[in-house]
């Protein structure tokens, strides 16, 4: 996914390319969040690791109140065991993802992060703080889409997000996107993370944007989606690399097969 989005020349950052597609064996997996959403995935997970289909080190889950409700569980004696680590959610990104940034090691296990879906661009976010450290506070804006999406639904939101979808029906929160989708019972004919490269390519040469950085959340075990720690690393790589030396904006995309997160980033040099 990295090689084919951002260019040959981040190949060499990811770790564990020896791993194939089907390799369910991660380093730490992050559940942001821990409420509702979260000890749903926390199940699904301990089931999966039950049966076999997939394997970590670490488990964490991510929550800024103590009293979330995995971590009530887990005082209660749940069966179903995690770290459970009391943070903001843009603090946790801003020690882990740096973390990850410094230690990269073509043998070890990749790092994976559980999104919630109702979880601010988390990514974006991450991408922007590090900018801003590298360039300047100035230097680095997040501004809204110039072209919306041609997706079927769109919304621009209040922070500069813009959100698309190819659903404009109500998904359940277990859908794992299967080729056949449950919703129309016909084939799904559209996947975002491709989508996002034929947007960028639409653009007139006035408005491109560089990338697209795409973060796909796909399903890894028994209905929980994932983002690979990797994909985001290598997207701050490649903000540095294309916004040292003149002005770049960015299109930066966390997305599902059907739906997406979408920022405009912008480096002025």
């Amino acid at each position: 996914m990295v090689a084919a989005m951002y260019g040959p020349e981040l190949t060499q950052l990811r770790r564990g390319t020896t791993s194939s597609a089907n390799d369910q064996s991660y380093g730490i997996i992050t559940i942001v969040g821990g409420g509702c959403y979260g000890s749903y995935y926390l199940r699904q997970l301990h089931r999966a690791r039950r049966a076999g289909a997939i394997t970590w080190e670490r488990l964490v889950v991510v929550d800024r109140d103590p009293g979330c409700r995995v971590a009530l569980a887990l005082g209660d004696g749940s069966d179903d065991s995690c770290e459970v680590a009391t943070a903001d959610w843009d603090d946790w990104f801003d020690a882990a993802l740096g973390a990850a940034g410094r230690n990269v090691r073509p043998d070890a296990p990749r790092d994976a992060i559980v999104p919630s879906p109702l979880m601010p661009h988390l990514a974006l976010s991450w991408l922007e703080r590090r900018a801003r450290e590298r360039f300047g506070v100035d230097a680095v804006r997040r501004m809204p889409l110039t072209v919306p999406p041609a997706t079927p639904w769109e919304r621009a939101g209040n922070d500069g997000t813009h959100y698309a979808s190819y659903a404009t029906w109500t998904c359940p929160i277990n859908c794992v996107e299967p080729v056949r989708c449950p919703a129309t019972r016909g084939h799904r004919a559209w996947s975002m993370p491709d989508a996002m490269t034929i947007y960028v390519e639409s653009l007139p040469a006035s408005e491109r944007l560089l990338g697209p950085l795409v973060f796909h959340c796909s399903h890894r075990a028994y209905g929980v989606g994932m983002i690979d720690v990797d994909d985001i690393v290598a997207a701050d790589s490649f903000i540095t690399a294309h916004a040292t030396n003149s002005r770049a904006e960015f299109l930066v995309a966390t997305v599902s097969h059907c739906h997406g997160a979408l920022g405009r980033l912008v480096v002025e040099r």
